[in-house]
């Protein structure tokens, strides 16, 4: 198999996840579930993925669409396209599956996933944190990641802007 292969099989639909979670239920694994966009991914993400990851053993990112970004971020928005966004992700050594979300928030795939750990940044309170019902009631824990001071997409997308 070649290496874009094994980037691709990483990419799933809301269907297809369910059986990796059931393999990695099966094999005992702490899944942590993280999501956003990753418009333009820079090392203010990286990092936070990086972090994680580092929490259990599988990491999956649940990524906004197009049409979801859109809604959320305004009508310049995702630069990059859903495919290529999912690429991106998926080729990093730490993550598991990427999966594309439709709606605005990212409860219904959390509702599926139930991850053991959900994560978002320092930005959130964990108990405003879309999901925190879905992983508590479950004996879940929700983290927080501070992040990297001085990354962000908007300041990239400024910083072309005025070049």
């Amino acid at each position: 198999m070649t290496n874009p292969e094994i980037i691709q099989r990483k990419i799933l639909s809301q269907s297809q996840i369910d059986q990796k979670l059931a393999y990695w239920r099966f094999k005992d694994k702490c899944i942590v579930f993280t999501n956003g966009c990753f418009d333009l991914v820079h090392l203010g993400h990286i990092d936070y993925l990086a972090k994680a990851a580092d929490l259990g053993d599988v990491l999956i990112i649940g990524l906004n669409s197009d049409t979801s970004t859109r809604k959320l971020k305004g009508p310049g928005r995702p630069i990059n396209d859903e495919y290529s966004r999912a690429m991106i992700l998926a080729s990093f050594l730490f993550v598991d599956a990427v999966v594309l979300f439709e709606e605005e928030t990212p409860y219904e795939l959390i509702r599926q996933v139930k991850p053991d750990i959900l994560v978002k940044g320092a930005d959130y309170k964990p108990e405003d944190i879309v999901g925190y019902d879905i992983v508590r009631s479950k004996g879940g824990r929700v983290e927080t990641i501070s992040f990297l001071p001085g990354y962000s997409t908007s300041n990239i997308e400024n910083k072309i802007k005025n070049s």
